[in-house]
């Protein structure tokens, strides 16, 4: 077995080359420096590796100084998942606003900014943008995090999102195939199951990989779902069916292929993340998310030991784990490539307000009758459901600092549950109430909420930030398609201006 620096052999250093990582705290540990050294060649950031730009700057320069060519990953989508705004909420709208606006050129506008601001602080790999066609409205996991319901609008804004984040240098992650948006079940929490045809997979699902493809995404994620139509047998992370059969041979896609995180109970609760890894490398992965749950060195140590010895006992084909550490490898080169570009095409200045602009022209306003803005600070009731766990609970979300900045004095309560209603209805007092919900149509006592407030208080202004599928009803109903902070601002713009 051949060696090389770092004191660690070929095998070694591909089987930690393929793994993504990640850790604790806002500085490297030295443990992620040593791994470094030996062959590690990624690490994925999270919330709880970001405090500023500038500590993340410092962070990923940090990284870079051991390794120059490690790539440096992070989900940030924008709107409802944000690492960057964690602590704030994001500066973007999120995909569900863009598909509303429907203008690509937007969308790419956004991407290509998001992109920069990534690209400023040392990130080269970005975990985004959905393909997930949302067609099933009780998505847990998905909603406004995709572009629609519409397989072509999809499509076309996965392609402007690409194009868009790569041309600011940083690689784009299409995800989550072959497609997570028919689906009740949060792959976070259990394996889902997508019941439809083949040939519906090809006319609904696939669409906008395909676009994503043909934009040249750098990377596509798998999706934890299980598609009897495509393999009945294993989900797809862990299928060559439709990996190596699909995605590679039947789509021509060459890039590097990322597993979702393979900590997720879709997966760790059924196969267990060792295992996990060696079947998702052995069906056509090349990547292994393993950041979002467990993030320590014994973690890194197992998935490693678990691969070199799969390819010790002959499970895995020595040539597939050095294929795919190659093409981790291959990405890095394209961004170092890219990140010498990164100033992008001549006259492309930064756009600090693209975010808010697009968040603007997203929102869907119907009004009762003749509607009157608050004459004194509102109380703002905020229907509160559990979030998953892509989003998160650390970042806020809502209208009422935005409103709270526009109107001083404004109050606000957080309500869920069975008496969400008269709770909140009790807590407002005399001020004019402003609810604001997420996702209405899947939280029975959200709506029961609603009734008993606009049963008391007919002016209630109502503010749906997830999937409007609720008729629109309050003296204002504004709906936002997502609940990133510049949609709140945008909302409360509309409550006090009218």
């Amino acid at each position: 077995m051949t060696t090389l620096a770092g004191g660690t052999d070929t095998l070694t250093r591909n089987a930690l080359a393929v793994l993504q990582p990640g850790f604790e705290g806002t500085t490297a540990p030295d443990w992620v420096l040593r791994r470094l050294d030996e062959g590690l060649a990624s690490v994925g950031l999270f919330g709880r590796n970001i405090a500023s730009p500038e500590q993340l700057a410092a962070l990923t320069a940090r990284l870079r100084a051991e390794r120059d060519d490690i790539l440096v990953a992070v989900d940030e989508e924008g709107g409802d998942v944000t690492r960057l705004d964690v602590h704030t909420g994001s500066g973007f709208p999120g995909n569900r606003a863009l598909g509303v606006v429907d203008d690509v050129a937007l969308t790419r506008d956004v991407a290509r900014e998001l992109g920069r601001r990534l690209a400023a602080c040392g990130v080269d790999f970005n975990w985004a943008p959905v393909a997930d066609v949302n067609t099933d409205p009780a998505n847990p996991g998905i909603g406004v995090r995709s572009f629609g319901a519409d397989p072509a609008l999809a499509a076309r804004h996965v392609a402007a999102y690409v194009t868009g984040l790569q041309s600011a240098g940083v690689a784009a992650c299409t995800k989550h195939f072959p497609g997570h948006g028919d689906t009740t079940v949060d792959s976070h929490h259990a394996l889902p199951r997508v019941d439809v045809s083949a040939d519906l997979l090809h006319s609904r699902e696939l669409v906008p990989f395909r676009a994503a493809i043909e934009a040249g995404t750098q990377a596509v994620m798998t999706a934890h779902i299980l598609v009897p139509a495509l393999d009945a047998d294993r989900p797809a992370t862990l299928s060559g069916r439709i990996l190596t059969e699909l995605l590679r041979g039947g789509l021509g896609y060459t890039g590097l292929i990322v597993t979702d995180g393979m900590d997720m109970q879709a997966i760790a609760a059924t196969y267990g993340m060792e295992r996990g890894t060696v079947l998702a490398i052995a069906a056509g992965a090349d990547a292994i998310c393993a950041g979002g749950g467990p993030s320590d060195e014994a973690t890194v140590s197992r998935l490693r030991d678990a691969l070199v010895a799969a390819v010790r006992s002959g499970e895995l084909p020595e040539e597939r784990l050095a294929d795919a550490a190659e093409r981790v490898r291959a990405t890095a080169r394209w961004t170092a490539g890219a990140a010498r570009n990164e100033a992008g095409p001549a006259g492309e200045a930064p756009r600090d307000d693209i975010g808010l602009v697009a968040a603007r022209r997203a929102l869907g306003v119907t009004r009762s009758g003749r509607y009157e803005p608050p004459v004194r600070a509102p109380y703002v009731a905020t229907f509160t459901p559990a979030m998953n766990i892509a989003v998160g609970d650390a970042t806020p979300w809502g209208v009422a600092g935005e409103l709270e900045r526009l109107l001083p004095g404004t109050r606000t309560g957080s309500f869920s549950g069975a008496e969400a209603g008269p709770v909140a209805l009790a807590a407002a007092g005399d001020r004019r109430i402003v609810a604001v919900v997420r996702d209405e149509h899947r939280h029975p006592w959200m709506t029961a909420a609603l009734d008993t407030l606009l049963a008391a208080r007919p002016d209630t202004v109502v503010v749906e930030m997830g999937v409007p599928q609720a008729p629109p009803r309050g003296a204002l109903h504004i709906a936002t398609h997502g609940a990133a902070r510049v949609c709140g601002r945008a909302a409360a713009e509309i409550v006090v201006g009218g």
